[in-house]
């Protein structure tokens, strides 16, 4: 399923925009924008979809979705019935964050939050309910409040621990493009990163990787295993099932040509990788992305400062979106 694309509007006077929503359920509603995004799932249980990260949540569930990132929430039931499930959303733009934190030494966090999380952050409970206890400022009715209550809370996860969400192949197009490089790596390892990229249909030698970057075998194995955690053929294929994340999500392409594309000869291969890296079946993952949107509830008028108020470009995206054709294995 092709992601809507979410216009958010900042207004004439805003650094930063909250949205308080509240609904029934969360409905599936796979989409991106060009913003960072905080969002604090409270009274809501279901599945989490960032990029090509599939995880259940529950309450209470705090990520940071980095820029372009194709990702939604579809809840399947409440933690309490009686109560309206409910979404804590901070946009906020990386280039503004970015001016900010090099002009003003306080907010030098800021680069570390945004360099940890390009591929999206899962944090703990305990900072969930740092920005529970944060809410009655993030929600205040003066914008400098909760301006104010934004950078402190972003300042705070910074440095809180996370666990990554999407690959870095969550970010190539449907058509299996190579994505930039994310230059927090010396220059001759992303070298070798881009050339994972741009081969991942292709075999490829450990040979050629230490060629790209001059290295010897010993040192490049070392170099991931000290920076990136994994080995080159972990990366390798966290790589290449990340391409094929995304082809089953945007795609009617065959499972066999899914496996074929992301450098898998062989489809009972691929079916072992992939059920091991995402606990479910490539068929099964793609039956997850054939949902159609949920409805929500009616919103007052236009207004890039209502709390209470979505960006109205998802909403009429999903009265105009038809419910997807089922996908083909």
């Amino acid at each position: 399923m092709k992601p809507a694309y979410e216009h958010v509007d900042f207004g004439a006077h805003g650094s930063v925009r909250i949205y308080h929503r509240r609904l029934p359920r969360i409905p599936f509603e796979w989409h991106h924008h060009p913003e960072y995004e905080l969002t604090l799932t409270l009274n809501s249980h279901g599945k989490r979809y960032i990029g090509d990260s599939v995880a259940e949540y529950g309450a209470d569930d705090l990520v940071l979705v980095p820029p372009d990132l194709a990702h939604t929430w579809a809840s399947n039931r409440s933690a309490d019935a009686a109560q309206p499930q409910v979404a804590i959303v901070v946009w906020f733009d990386g280039a503004w964050a970015r001016r900010l934190a090099d002009c003003c030494p306080e907010y030098e966090p800021l680069h570390r939050l945004l360099r940890r999380g390009t591929c999206g952050l899962c944090f703990p409970a305990a900072q969930a309910q740092a920005m529970r206890e944060q809410l009655p400022e993030l929600l205040a009715a003066e914008p400098r409040r909760r301006l104010a209550a934004t950078l402190d809370l972003l300042c705070r996860l910074a440095d809180a621990p996370a666990q990554a969400l999407a690959s870095p192949a969550a970010f190539a197009g449907p058509a299996g493009a190579a994505g930039a490089a994310t230059g927090h790596e010396p220059e001759r390892i992303n070298r070798v990163l881009a050339l994972m990229e741009s081969r991942l249909a292709e075999p490829l030698r450990l040979a050629d990787l230490c060629a790209a970057a001059h290295w010897s075998p010993r040192s490049l194995q070392r170099y991931f295993l000290q920076h990136l955690g994994e080995s080159v053929v972990q990366h390798l294929t966290r790589l290449r099932i990340g391409r094929a994340c995304r082809l089953l999500a945007d795609t009617r392409l065959p499972v066999s040509e899914v496996a074929a594309r992301c450098g898998f000869g062989n489809l009972a291969h691929f079916n072992r990788q992939f059920k091991a890296a995402r606990q479910t079946t490539p068929s099964a993952y793609r039956r997850q992305f054939a949902q159609g949107p949920g409805p929500e509830a009616a919103a007052p008028p236009r207004d890039a400062g209502r709390l209470d108020r979505r960006p109205p470009s998802l909403r009429r995206a999903a009265r105009r979106r038809a419910i997807p054709a089922p996908a083909g294995d």
